[in-house]
């Protein structure tokens, strides 16, 4: 087995690695499931790229697919188990996934997507047809002809020790743009260990911030940068329990339970934690904890210190992006000293604010936000250069597309956004994939998605329409239900709003701040 497993299960034999809802797994059982994984993948032939997507929910599977994955030299592709087979098809055939990995929710739509990829891949005129494997766990005697099952395809695989000179390579992951269509992006080397072969890999995981601490517990989907951390951590010998979805108050049951001592949270998970009545939240010792990795967007000023005043000065943020890893970063004590601040710049960022003519103002001057990676990568797109360059003001400087100052201690501060992205509970979502829906509609004249503030979700998406006719205008929810039908339903907005006017320049172009403005001022 891998030699990091060989060593735990040696050391602590009996003890649990890898736990879900339904399962759970020795270090021993682990070697030798992701020995078999390894193997049967570096025997494979997954094209060039050596790419195989895991699109399914939190299970154990799940992450075993995915360090398997890595571990037989493949880039493993996670897809947002929330999307519609056509959405999934094209993130599977965009970045050349040969097996696609399901659990029993999304079997159905993973075969679909299947059919798609199939099908245009026929009509671009291949000359071989390509059909990705489907290879699923809790699935029925209806899929058996169809998927293979992956207790067989893991069984079948050779047993012992997988190759240590295999080549690590990154996830590519996918992030949606202001053209409604999602761009692969390698996990950037500040979140990718590296190393020339698989041995020089697992030691560099082994520095992972959450390895020094005990059991980690995964709350968020397992198609998140955060969340796969408790996948790549067990080659540092540090058990994971994971929940197949978040809840408040079982997520509190499984701290006390299991002792947890670090995890990784969004501020939709700390403002439901905060509303569990007093009786709930004394129920259970929380006493484990000793890190909490805050990401997915800035966390209101009262939920934090509330969270500090509850958990203690354990919460560390990372503000970021998928494209680029962390950018910044706060200790809960900085924190304490600068509410509301995000942290500052981590190498090798620097944190620097334009005002509209590219030129940098002083400190605690609003402006737009960039960061300079000093190694010169910026974000890259690879398979769209013009994305890659637009996000650019010049080579290396990129934004995430805030507005914000940074302070005379070199803390930066967040106050606005001035591109279209919305965050709702920590997911991005581009306003142009509903807006491409909506615009659809026979009785939707013209129409913009703005981000709206939410008390739990931190802003959710509200669609602005002009009507065909505005002395009949449709009934929103039908509007709501035709984006639902069309688009995933976490991409769709939660209400709409008949307007006269959207502002449109002479270019056609929408002030999305201007139309935010009336909704977040009183916020603000």
């Amino acid at each position: 087995m891998p030699e990091f497993a060989r060593v735990l299960a040696e050391s602590r034999p009996g003890e649990i690695a890898l736990r879900d809802s339904r399962w759970m797994l020795t270090w021993d059982e682990v070697g030798d499931i992701l020995d078999r994984i390894a193997n049967r993948l570096v025997a494979t032939d997954l094209g060039p790229k050596r790419r195989i997507a895991v699109y399914a929910e939190n299970a154990n599977q799940t992450a075993l697919s995915h360090l398997g994955g890595l571990l037989g030299g493949a880039s493993t592709v996670p897809v947002n188990f929330h999307l519609t087979a056509e959405e999934a098809a094209y993130i599977i055939a965009d970045s050349a996934s040969s097996i696609v990995f399901v659990g029993p929710e999304t079997v159905d739509r993973a075969l679909l997507a299947a059919d798609i990829v199939e099908r245009s891949s026929m009509e671009s005129g291949t000359s071989t047809a390509v059909r990705p494997t489907i290879i699923g766990w809790g699935i029925d005697a209806l899929h058996s002809t169809r998927v293979v099952d992956w207790s067989t395809w893991v069984a079948d695989g050779p047993p012992g020790d997988p190759p240590t000179d295999v080549v690590p390579l990154p996830n590519l992951l996918y992030t949606s743009g202001t053209t409604g269509l999602p761009k692969g992006t390698e996990l950037p080397p500040q979140m990718f260990a590296g190393g020339a072969t698989m041995v020089e890999h697992v030691e560099a995981l082994k520095l992972n911030r959450f390895a020094s601490f005990g059991t980690h517990l995964v709350v968020g989907p397992m198609y998140h940068t955060g969340p796969l951390s408790g996948m790549r951590i067990l080659v540092a010998g540090t058990p994971s329990v994971i929940l197949d979805r978040f809840d408040a108050e079982t997520t509190l049951a499984t701290i006390a339970h299991h002792r947890i001592e670090s995890t990784v949270m969004v501020p939709t998970h700390f403002v439901r934690l905060l509303a569990l009545p007093d009786e709930v939240k004394r129920r259970y010792d929380v006493s484990s904890m000793r890190l909490v990795a805050h990401t997915g967007a800035a966390c209101p000023v009262d939920v934090k210190r509330a969270m500090i005043e509850w958990w203690g000065p354990i919460f560390v943020d990372a503000y970021g992006a998928t494209e680029v890893g962390t950018t910044c970063s706060i200790t809960s004590q900085e924190w304490l000293e600068h509410p509301g601040s995000v942290g500052r710049p981590v190498p090798p960022f620097e944190a620097i604010v334009l005002d509209d003519d590219n030129i940098e103002v002083a400190a605690n001057v609003e402006g737009r936000l960039y960061f300079r990676d000093t190694t010169g990568r910026g974000i890259i797109y690879p398979n769209d250069p013009a994305k890659t360059a637009a996000a650019h003001v010049t080579p290396g400087v990129f934004t995430l597309g805030e507005i914000g100052f940074v302070d005379d201690d070199g803390y930066v501060f967040i106050t606005d956004r001035f591109s279209d992205m919305v965050v709702s509970g920590g997911v991005n979502i581009y306003p142009a994939e509903a807006e491409q829906v909506l615009v659809r509609h026979h009785a939707v004249a013209d129409v913009g998605c703005i981000g709206v503030p939410h008390a739990e979700m931190g802003e959710e998406l509200k669609a602005l329409v002009v009507p065909m006719d505005p002395s009949s205008p449709p009934d929103p929810a039908e509007l709501l239900t035709f984006c639902r039908d069309r688009l995933s339903h976490y991409k769709c907005p939660r209400s709409v709003e008949f307007v006269e006017s959207l502002g449109r320049n002479s270019m056609g172009k929408l002030n999305k701040r201007t139309l935010r403005a009336p909704y977040w001022d009183r916020v603000r």
